[in-house]
């Protein structure tokens, strides 16, 4: 605030102003002299609005008058008693201002001195003297007068603890304001090292403050003068602290010039310097990029794209942080192979032979691969077509595309897609954000270094989303034909073709694949292996590679036909050979460490070697054979790992007719056994059951594993025919599995997973199989060795079930089954209970 003298005003005065719009405020020599006289406190006062500012006792202030009602009352209250109520409006912008625009209370002031200006305003000097609160209005024209209450300075009167901290803080806050702003002339200090009176201190304080009239209001209007000096302390280290931040960001905005200037001599330094040397800088790197870029063959979209980088590098200052940004990106374009394809070999015999060395059995996937190979040949342009190979794990899925690459003559690269739950992955991030990648296609791509390669998208069906996005969605366009030769990367900003990769997805399970996605793709169906092809698989590639990994040759050890299938039998249960393969190499590890050990080892493993080393039998085929307890019958179940056997018991007891259901099962698979006893009592008296039974006993079915979650509809014609064989205490047929829906009617409906419920039961031993007449066609697709051995029964009903499946023989201890006459009402049969 600058400080000057003018000397129109009173000796001992000084103008002190925030600015040329502001009005000024003055000091007077004797702050004391504003305090009113007795008998000077006038009941009436005329109101002078004021804008812009707050007076407050003892300060003095010069007033620039502008409004003839202003005008008016300065001149008539000058000639008078000079006293006159200065009250602030609430709002600048009203230019004649009513009651209700001013605030309540206000300060009475005394007119010191009054100067007519020239250019027709009236400027008037006043000091505050005593503050006031409006009462009743008496005089509305020409200007306001009211009836005022006169509000005490409640400051106490003894200098306290207290009010001794306040005014050393007042004054020290106040310090450190004039050293923060500049602005503010030294001799402000020494004014403010004169001032001892505290009430005073507080209202110069208040009046220089930079801060909303509203607030200067709130402190005018506060009675008790120690509360006001603490809100004003408040008030003033929040200035301090909007001081100290402008301070700091001028002097980092000044730093940062500076830097900028010395940081570019350096560069203009070091540049001649690297000339001098003959080192590259940054216009070399430039030159290198756009010869490089000669020899590129993409489209001219992409050619234009890249040269605007180049251009935009060439402005930029390397030292920015978008310049290594922006040149790593032009590198990755110049990276990718635009244009570059491998040449394919259409040798269909050579691919076959490679195709049957590699892998053993999976007719269909090798027979479209020599499909697709063929129309290439003839036609020379073809569009990729998108496989997927859909099979339990352990069955080759992954591996077979290696074999395709090596078949066709292109790059493999494989692609995992297990838990991948951001869309970024799939389609990458924008170069906006810190640390942008491109996503893992083009950087597949980038890295196979041919546009064509083979492209493994292993278990696709492991994809989930959250919050940043569905990676399955954003794999719509890369797995479309139609679409993906315009394939666009976030991060690369132009097209991309994509038409002819060979994209080939693996997955365990379709259910969880999104439906448009499994739209896109042509789903291979690979089901588990025989014993026959597991056997083949283990001598021919399994037990080679385990000898060779343990440091063994083929003249050190080999194994039989029967201890491989001993193997299989007794100490794996699975569709594909992953287990099959740990357990051939604990054999290899135990020859290996005789061998190592100097101590004497067959030459050739049969069955008893393979019990000494593994150790007992892991699986019973034998325990799943019995048939001497009634109501215990095998079904036939799909999982995500290939086929199984569900085992289904039922048990009667006495009770009033409830159902109890046990097992870990869905609600598909508990409507089938109600469904499967609603039958059941509307065939009783043809079966030779007492309706009676129903009511008088309770029936428990349960499905072992109670660990593992059941669910669908399969199991149905299984559970009727448990039910029927525990009521009526009949024998079911030895060595027997089925599968199929019920109906109400009784009808047997289809089910699926055919393939890999047959395998399980050929692996658990089983020789009779009884499905519905409609999965008969499924049976036609199964080569016929799957099926060697096996009996298949064909039922439309649940008759031709029963037929099959329950004999006239009754179980050793069959349960007496006694009818009471006197039983009460029997339990609805909706009552289940579900454990």
């Amino acid at each position: 605030m600058p400080k000057k003298s003018d000397p129109r005003l009173p000796a001992g005065l000084h103008l002190m102003t925030d600015g040329p719009d502001e009005l000024v405020q003055v000091v007077s020599a004797d702050p004391e002299q504003g305090t009113p006289e007795p008998g000077e406190t006038p009941e009436v006062l005329p109101i002078l609005p004021v804008r812009n500012t707050v007076l407050f006792p003892g300060v003095v202030l010069p007033v620039t008058v502008t409004r003839k009602k202003s005008i008016r009352l300065v001149r008539r209250a000058y000639r008078g008693d000079k006293l006159v109520g200065v009250v602030a409006q609430k709002t600048g912008n009203a230019e004649d201002p009513a009651i209700a625009d001013l605030y309540e209370v206000g300060t009475m002031a005394r007119i010191l001195k009054l100067l007519e200006l020239p250019d027709g305003n009236t400027t008037i000097i006043i000091q505050g003297q005593q503050r006031f609160r409006i009462g009743e209005i008496t005089q509305s024209t020409p200007y306001f007068a009211a009836r005022v209450e006169y509000l005490p300075e409640l400051m106490p009167t003894r200098s306290t603890k207290e009010i001794k901290g306040l005014v050393a803080s007042l004054k020290d806050a106040a310090t450190k304001m004039l050293k923060l702003n500049p602005e503010i002339p030294q001799e402000a200090q020494v004014a403010l090292d004169n001032i001892e009176s505290p009430a005073f201190l507080i209202h110069f304080l208040a009046s220089n403050l930079n801060v909303e009239v509203g607030q200067k209001q709130q402190l005018l209007e506060i009675n008790e003068g120690q509360q006001r000096g603490t809100r004003l302390l408040e008030l003033l280290l929040k200035e301090i602290q909007l001081l100290e931040i402008k301070h700091e960001i001028q002097n980092k905005v000044h730093t940062d010039l500076d830097q900028q200037q010395r940081d570019y001599f350096l560069r203009q330094q070091l540049k001649v310097l690297q000339d001098e040397l003959g080192q590259e800088g940054p216009d070399q790197e430039l030159d290198k990029l756009r010869v490089r870029a000669k020899d590129k063959k993409w489209p001219e979209a992409v050619a234009k794209h890249f040269q605007k980088e180049l251009d935009k590098l060439g402005r930029m200052s390397p030292m920015a942080a978008e310049y290594p940004v922006s040149l790593n990106y032009a590198e990755f374009l110049l990276d990718l192979p635009w244009g570059e394809y491998t040449k394919d070999n259409f040798n269909l015999t050579r691919t076959r032979k490679i195709l049957d060395q590699d892998h053993y059995g999976l007719e269909k996937v090798k027979e479209r691969i020599l499909e697709y190979l063929a129309v290439l040949k003839l036609k020379q342009d073809l569009r990729a077509p998108i496989l997927c190979l859909y099979g339990p794990p352990g069955v080759g899925k992954t591996s077979l595309g290696r074999s395709i690459a090596t078949a066709l003559g292109r790059k493999y690269v494989r692609l995992s897609l297990g838990g991948v739950r951001d869309e970024a992955e799939i389609r990458g991030h924008r170069k906006t954000y810190v640390g942008a990648m491109p996503g893992r296609i083009i950087s597949q791509i980038k890295k196979a270094g041919a546009s064509n390669p083979v492209m493994i998208l292993d278990e696709v069906d492991k994809l989930s989303s959250d919050f940043r996005g569905d990676p399955q969605a954003a794999l719509l366009e890369v797995l479309d034909p139609e679409q993906n030769s315009t394939f666009t990367d976030n991060y690369l900003e132009v097209e991309y073709d994509l038409s002819r990769v060979l994209f080939i997805a693996t997955a365990n399970s379709l259910d969880s694949i999104h439906p448009a996605l499994r739209d896109r793709m042509e789903i291979i169906d690979l089901t588990g292996y025989t014993l026959e092809e597991k056997t083949q698989i283990a001598k021919k590639h399994l037990w080679p590679k385990q000898v060779t990994e343990h440091g063994l040759t083929a003249k050190d050890v080999s194994i039989s036909t029967s201890a491989v299938q001993r193997v299989i039998d007794d100490y794996t249960r699975e569709s594909g050979v992953r287990s099959l393969e740990r357990k051939l190499g604990a054999l290899a590890r135990n020859i290996a460490k005789h061998k190592a050990m100097k101590q004497t080892f067959p030459a050739k493993l049969e069955p008893e070697d393979v019990s000494k080393i593994l150790g007992a039998a892991i699986f019973d085929r034998d325990l799943y054979q019995d048939n001497d307890t009634a109501g215990v019958v095998t079904g036939l179940a799909w999982t995500s790992v290939g086929g199984d056997i569900l085992f289904i018991e039922s048990l009667l007891s006495r009770g009033r007719g409830k159902l109890t259901l046990s097992g870990q099962l869905g609600d598909v698979m508990k409507e089938s056994a109600v469904t499967a006893l609603s039958y059941l009592r509307s065939r009783a008296e043809e079966l030779g059951i007492d309706y009676r039974l129903f009511d008088q006993y309770d029936l428990h079915i349960h499905f072992p594993e109670g660990a593992v979650p059941k669910d669908g509809p399969s199991a149905g014609i299984a559970i009727f025919t448990s039910i029927a064989s525990v009521f009526t205490q009949r024998k079911i047929r030895s060595h027997l599995a089925m599968t199929g829906e019920i109906t109400l009617r009784g009808k047997v409906l289809p089910v699926g997973g055919i393939k890999e419920k047959v395998l399980a039961a050929k692996r658990a031993g089983i020789k009779d199989i009884i499905l519905s007449h409609k999965n008969r066609k499924d049976i036609q697709e199964i080569p016929a060795e799957y099926v060697k051995d096996l009996r298949i029964h064909y039922a439309d009903r649940v008759d031709d079930v029963l037929q099959v499946a329950l004999l006239d023989e009754l179980v050793p201890k069959p349960l007496k089954l006694v009818v009471r006459e006197e039983e009460k009402a029997p339990a609805p049969l909706h009552e289940v209970e579900v454990q």
